[in-house]
């Protein structure tokens, strides 16, 4: 990899912060964003050089240097309520100029598989995405946006569920009873194989693609966090016995793009 890359991550969230880190590790120089003066002192311990990225429906406050990079990483989740998710696509409108604007060359957009929906089938990255939440919607929409850009190039990122270090699954559902849809099976991605993906996506120059990045091993629901509330050691939840709507989120191209292999260590 070209040690002289610039990477600006939008967004060092859980995500974007261990994104960071190891890009660092590997001697790239990263700019970090946050909307908090406070988090600015945090950044700067971790190597990442920091600064204040605050954007609403209205317009955005920025420090141009941020957008001298060779690679904008985009990693902001939209909200979930109605309203915001409705400022979420002003705000990726607001990012998208500025990026157009100080000549970023490629950008590469954190989506998830929450745009697929939930409709009883399989589906890979040649599935026309069917959302059902707003999120989804929204995500889609932005993913749209970004490919019909012609002034750089977008990657899009679908990851599955987040889980790893400071996000264990177990804690999502431990103690609970009579949890529904306990046969469904589960779309997860290891922060591990986030980070994976991500190095490789910039070590083969993928971009201009889409990704679905989600674990190749889809357990039942019940299995799966079963499993991990125990191996933690937390209450075992309760899941009901049944299958209703349901997904299988398959990555055909973070293996034949990418030529990634999926760490089956880290899924239980």
């Amino acid at each position: 990899m070209n040690k002289k890359v610039t990477v600006s991550i939008l967004g060092c969230g859980w995500y974007g912060l261990a994104l960071a880190k190891s890009l660092i590790a590997q001697g790239i120089q990263v700019k970090g964003s946050t909307t908090s003066a406070e988090k600015l002192g945090t950044l700067k311990e971790h190597g990442i050089t920091p600064f204040i990225v605050d954007t609403t429906a209205d317009g955005i406050n920025f420090d141009p240097a941020f957008f001298n990079c060779d690679i904008l990483w985009i990693a902001i989740p939209p909200k979930r309520k109605a309203g915001e998710v409705d400022d979420y696509i002003k705000k990726i409108q607001q990012i998208v100029e500025a990026a157009k604007r100080y000549r970023v060359k490629q950008v590469i957009h954190i989506s998830s598989t929450g745009i697929y929906g939930d409709h009883n089938h399989e589906v890979d990255e040649l599935t026309p995405p069917e959302p059902t939440s707003v999120s989804g919607k929204a995500l889609l929409d932005v993913e749209d946006l970004l490919r019909a850009q012609t002034a750089f190039g977008a990657t899009i990122v679908r990851f599955g569920g987040l889980f790893g270090p400071g996000r264990n699954p177990g804690r999502f559902f431990a103690g609970k009873k009579n949890i529904p849809n306990g046969q469904a099976p589960v779309n997860m991605i290891h922060l591990d194989d986030c980070i994976g993906i991500s190095h490789a996506i910039m070590a083969k120059q993928a971009f201009g693609h889409t990704f679905n990045a989600c674990s190749p091993y889809h357990p039942p629901k019940a299995d799966f966090y079963t499993k991990a509330a125990s191996s933690s050691g937390m209450e075992k939840p309760e899941f009901i016995d049944e299958l209703n709507e349901w997904k299988i989120v398959n990555s055909v191209y973070v293996n034949e793009v990418l030529g990634y292999t999926f760490n089956s260590s880290n899924y239980p």
